[in-house]
């Protein structure tokens, strides 16, 4: 009797100890709300795979409880940006179950538009039951297809609820409108104010209307309680570039790199890859930006601005050719290019297209007192060369961009062709890129600034420093005449001389003997210091 009582107390302590285990097993294992809270998408699909594989092979498991794991993997492949998955799980459901869900029809449609597949979503939409997400896909669907007559029918169908409200919201950010939109966004962070994420789009917008420190100041409410979301630490990133520099906006990505435990290069991401080719000044843009030309917009234009960069226009005008500018960037950067090419062919039809893409930018309500605004139209007066409107617009933006090369190298070939060589010669001196400084119209303006200005050796010693190509034949033409305007007559002489001997022109003859007087009766008159002579009459023989 002893001997049996004991067996079953080991019995039950055996059986207590399991009973333990298990619950100690279920408090550990990982759970499918932890995974969503911590939005780790992949987790969670995982934990969902696998539950639905053991639910498939269990008798006793209804359809119900699968069709309910079915929707949470539709649920988790949506927000972790896993389309297709989300789609193939849909028509898995479709197949198995007896009576087929019309309003899954809608889930389909929101994947396809996700996918990019946009007159997909249309079809599939208009096959579900009336709904406000039904509208507001459709509304969206609308824009992305260009069809105004159905997306005025669809804005006229929303109703006064927030989620229409942030449907709206993001088609005038989608159209450029930032302004409405940040009125909608903050309208809608007034009356919920624990819906932090408004304040990620209201940063949004105000990055978008180049207010970047006022959009660091609000995402930084929403970093405080999310500080790993990759879309605020992006936009952070962005604002940054744009305030300071590319390292500067690097070194916020490195944040999310340290989180993952992985190189910034190894991030998992499209959109950080494509920013830090920007970041990083064009580095690794033909193997990252290529394959992103149809996924992200602004793969195409970073493209084009290496290409740019690299004084590879053809391939840049190759990328613009096709291209529907929509946003005053793509104007912008349309008319660069096309002004490049076509002084580069000669072209007056394209110089024309690159003046109205930049008077488009510079006279919108929305950009004319901007400073890119002002520039384009600064730009469109340079091509139409009525330099004292130039002039004006490039005064009016002086104050922001005094330490810019490119607005450096404008003013002062705009101040050398109006005469003013002084103040040409500060503002070219001013620049330093070195892609500026090796371009023949710095070159020739320099010196023709030098010359005007009474430092006629200076104009020399560019022209003795540049290779011999057609340019510098171009260069000594300026040299020679320009000096024998302003009296340098020793200079000319020396730029005449190599001119006929590198083209026996009668014309450079007559220069050479003109100049050869002139620098006698400049050393005469004590102008010109006697030791010139020398060369002088060396350079003069035969003349």
């Amino acid at each position: 009797m002893l001997r049996k009582t004991s067996e079953m107390k080991t019995a039950r302590a055996q059986l207590a100890k399991q009973q333990q285990e298990r619950q100690n097993e279920a408090r550990s294992a990982p759970k499918l709300e932890d995974f969503v809270k911590n939005r780790d998408w992949s987790g969670a699909i995982g934990l969902l795979n696998f539950q639905k594989a053991q639910a498939m092979h269990d008798p006793n498991s209804s359809a119900s409880e699968i069709a309910k794991l079915r929707a949470w993997i539709v649920y988790c492949s949506f927000h972790g940006g896993e389309y297709n998955k989300a789609l193939d799980t849909l028509d898995e459901q479709q197949r198995e179950s007896m009576n087929p869900d019309p309003t899954l029809e809608l889930s389909r449609a929101c994947c396809q538009y996700y996918s990019g597949r946009y007159a997909d979503a249309r079809d599939t939409a208009m096959a579900a039951p009336d709904c406000g997400l039904k509208n507001r896909l459709l509304f969206h669907v609308s824009h992305k297809l260009n069809n105004e007559e159905t997306l005025i029918r669809h804005h006229k169908m929303l109703r006064d609820v927030p989620e229409d409200h942030l449907s709206l919201a993001a088609i005038h950010f989608l159209r450029n409108h930032f302004q409405e939109s940040t009125d909608i966004y903050k309208k809608l962070l007034l009356d919920n104010r624990d819906h932090l994420a408004l304040n990620v789009y209201v940063a949004m917008c105000y990055y978008k209307l180049d207010y970047y420190d006022v959009a660091l100041e609000i995402l930084d409410v929403y970093l405080k309680s999310y500080p790993d979301s990759t879309v605020a630490i992006n936009l952070k990133a962005c604002c940054h570039f744009k305030l300071y520099n590319g390292a500067a906006a690097e070194s916020e990505v490195k944040v999310l790199a340290n989180q993952e435990g992985v190189s910034l290069n190894q991030l998992d991401n499209e959109l950080l890859q494509h920013n830090l080719v920007a970041f990083r000044g064009g580095e690794n843009a033909m193997k990252v930006l290529v394959p992103l030309l149809d996924l992200i917009p602004e793969a195409r234009l970073n493209l084009i601005i290496y290409y740019m960069r690299n004084d590879e226009y053809d391939e840049a005008y190759k990328l613009v050719e096709g291209m529907d500018a929509n946003t005053p960037e793509e104007y912008i950067l349309k008319g660069v290019v096309l002004a490049a090419v076509g002084q580069q062919q000669n072209n007056r039809d394209m110089l024309v297209m690159a003046q109205k893409n930049f008077q488009l930018v510079g006279s919108s309500a929305s950009h004319c007192d901007t400073i890119p605004g002002r520039q384009c139209m600064a730009m469109c007066f340079f091509l139409m060369e009525n330099f004292d409107d130039v002039l004006i617009y490039l005064k009016s933006i002086k104050a922001y961009v005094a330490n810019d090369d490119d607005f450096n190298f404008d003013f002062g070939i705009c101040k050398g062709v109006l005469g003013s060589f002084r103040d040409s010669e500060d503002y070219l001196l001013k620049v330093q890129n070195p892609s500026i400084v090796k371009l023949f119209s710095y070159i020739g303006w320099l010196s023709r600034a030098y010359i005007h200005n009474g430092k006629p050796r200076l104009a020399w010693e560019m022209y003795l420093r540049t290779e011999s190509t057609a340019e510098s034949f171009t260069l000594l033409q300026l040299i020679a005449n320009d000096c024998y305007k302003m009296g340098h007559f020793f200079y000319s002489l020396k730029a005449f001389d190599v001119l006929e001997r590198l083209d026996p022109n009668p014309d450079y003859y007559e220069g050479k003997r003109g100049a050869a007087i002139g620098t006698f009766q400049a050393v005469m008159a004590g102008k010109e210091e006697p030791d010139v002579m020398k060369e002088a009459s060396a350079v003069s023989e035969g003349a």
